[in-house]
């Protein structure tokens, strides 16, 4: 077997699974320091000539039409299926993620009486969260996975929040047909390539005094993406198919459309902090999941999921974590609407 079967099937301990991908996220950081400039600026270039998203159904399977099931056992009781924020003191992932919620609202301004557009909604952990904190405020959360959207409606009318309405639509085809106070993005646009179309899309779901509240996962420096054709790419074949890895200069140098007005730099020990509670919540649930798996992949494959998960966990683990979280993180910003004169 060669390391990665060997991994999958979980002949490898935990140490030594997280020292080879800190080895193989050193090698990465080399690779992209090497790249020329032009080499780096014909990527940029190339986002340009992609269709806005791409390989939406293959991230549909690989993430988002996993039992919901197994979302309730390895996430935090918010759903929240990106970084989480742990300030200092902060203890659990509950905290974090509520933390996290929190830090939305207050960067977007988000007050009661808005028109608030959640673009990748997830399992709608920060309008299920916010709807009811803003009753006078409408929410439209947009998913590109049914089982999501499901699962947002049934828990949306378990609360009794009646100001929450959710669409499954690809962001390819998604128009909403109306104009918005206020957007707020989490981890959706590390699964675009065209940041020009979008945002010229985007801009016009906006009023004109509206915020647009972005957060991605980013590196500090370096924008590259994950391609599944590469044999290398373990992460692009099963998790992140079609995916990129933004720098954190590179949504702000879309700027036909939108401006930037606010940034901020969240170091990667946020998000390694996440995975390895993921981590734990899987393996404190493993039994449980195992069964979840058994129906999902099979019962011949189950295992070999399980390890996988787990894998993806502590890749991300140690990627964000790498060098005390100084090289990978998370980026927010705050665009609004371009005007012209």
């Amino acid at each position: 077997m060669n390391p990665i079967s060997l991994a999958e099937n979980g002949f490898l301990p935990y140490w030594l699974l997280r020292f080879g991908i800190r080895q193989r996220v050193g090698q990465k950081l080399v690779i992209e320091k090497s790249k020329s400039p032009e080499e780096r600026d014909r990527f940029a270039r190339s986002l340009a000539s992609s269709q806005i998203a791409q390989d939406t159904e293959a991230a549909n399977e690989q993430h988002y039409e996993v039992p919901t099931a197994f979302y309730k056992l390895a996430l935090g009781p918010h759903l929240k299926y990106s970084s989480a924020y742990w300030p200092e003191g902060c203890k659990s992932l509950a905290e974090a993620e509520a933390a996290a919620l929190k830090l939305i609202e207050e960067r977007v301004e988000l007050s009661d009486g808005q028109s608030v557009l959640d673009l990748g909604c997830g399992w709608g952990s920060f309008s299920l969260w916010a709807a009811p904190r803003h009753p006078s405020s409408t929410f439209l959360a947009v998913s590109n996975s049914h089982t999501q959207a499901t699962f947002i409606r049934e828990e949306a009318s378990r609360r009794g929040i009646k100001n929450l309405k959710v669409v499954t639509c690809d962001i390819n085809e998604f128009d909403p047909k109306a104009q918005f106070d206020r957007i707020v993005s989490v981890e959706m646009l590390e699964h675009v390539r065209n940041y020009e179309s979008l945002f010229a899309r985007i801009a016009s779901w906006m009023q004109d005094d509206c915020k647009m509240f972005v957060h991605v996962f980013s590196h500090r420096k370096y924008a590259y993406a994950y391609e599944a054709d590469n044999p290398s790419e373990w992460m692009a074949r099963h998790f992140f198919t079609g995916g990129i890895m933004p720098s954190h200069a590179l949504l702000p140098s879309f700027d036909t459309h939108l401006k930037l007005q606010e940034s901020w730099q969240l170091d990667g020990t946020h998000y390694q902090k996440t995975s390895d509670a993921w981590l734990d919540n899987m393996n404190r649930h493993q039994d449980e999941i195992h069964t979840l798996f058994e129906k999902t992949y099979g019962a011949e494959n189950a295992n070999r999921w399980m390890w996988r998960w787990r894998l993806f966990f502590i890749a991300c683990a140690e990627l964000f974590g790498y060098k005390n979280g100084s090289e990978w993180g998370v980026s927010h910003y705050i665009l609004g609407k371009k005007i012209n004169p």
